[in-house]
């Protein structure tokens, strides 16, 4: 007689202040494909974090905290994000607790992952000198060779890049103290003076964040370039050569279509496998 399969529950963070936006949708639907592809039982539930103040409890297993608008830098002392530290403390002392064999495992988008680069004081955070949109190379540094999260994926592997503040100049006496790794970077640009910034961070074994968005798509990411507003943005900003460019490479199979079918699929990968190491 078969044992009934337990469920994985995840909570998602959900960091759009209520504007609409695309993330959402995406990591709901790599959540749907992963559990379908897997034959696994998974169910979330989503907290509005900034207007409605809300954060998960523990009792979850796996935590994704999304990208979202504004500046990571004017919320400081703001309700929610004391609140939003406050649940990532009490993560951070359950994986700490060595009678909670299960850990939480976490991972930061684009605009969470600056906050938590703040957060726990591992680099600069600063506004950036232009805003960064399109889709950009990312370059793995020798040591991430390794990393799980990349298994599968070229270097330079391309990601969705839509920010206006970046995190720089890292503390390297933090990273020590922490465990912490920085995984890859921007672009080597000798020729131009200013610091490439930290595209991923391995925080410490269970909480990893990337500045990029690994959950974007190319359909969404696609509709989302052909709106008027944005259309009319980018040329106005780039050209139209940028925006057409931008349209191919998203539609590039090599592109975005892989980094949307690995990072975040590698990510639960890791974490489903600690969670039945435990409950076989």
């Amino acid at each position: 007689m078969g044992t009934e399969k337990q469920t994985i529950r995840v909570a998602i963070l959900d960091m759009n202040e209520q504007m609409p936006n695309q993330g959402m949708r995406c990591i709901r639907e790599i959540l749907t494909q992963y559990a379908g592809e897997n034959n696994i039982n998974l169910s979330w539930d989503e907290f509005e974090v900034r207007v409605q103040l809300q954060v998960p409890s523990t009792d979850y297993d796996i935590y994704i905290s999304s990208g979202g608008p504004g500046s990571p830098l004017e919320s400081i002392g703001s309700e929610w994000e004391e609140k939003y530290f406050h649940w990532l403390d009490q993560i951070e002392k359950w994986n700490q607790n060595e009678a909670n064999l299960q850990k939480k495992f976490v991972f930061f988008i684009c605009h969470s992952y600056q906050l938590a680069c703040r957060h726990y004081n591992i680099a600069h955070v600063t506004r950036r000198k232009s805003t960064a949109f399109g889709v950009f190379p990312v370059h793995v540094l020798p040591d991430a060779k390794q990393e799980p999260i990349f298994a599968g994926l070229n270097d330079p592997f391309f990601s969705v890049d839509s920010r206006d503040y970046q995190v720089i100049q890292p503390n390297h006496q933090r990273f020590r103290q922490l465990g912490a790794s920085i995984l890859c970077i921007e672009k080597d640009r000798p020729h131009v003076p200013y610091e490439r910034a930290l595209m991923a961070v391995r925080f410490n074994e269970f909480m990893i964040g990337t500045q990029f968005h690994p959950e974007a798509d190319a359909t969404g990411m696609t509709m989302y370039l052909q709106r008027d507003d944005k259309k009319e943005t980018v040329i106005a900003n780039h050209g139209f050569a940028k925006w057409q460019s931008m349209i191919e490479q998203l539609n590039d199979p090599d592109k975005i279509r892989s980094t949307y079918t690995h990072i975040l699929p590698n990510f639960l990968t890791l974490a489903i496998a600690h969670i039945n190491s435990l409950r076989n």
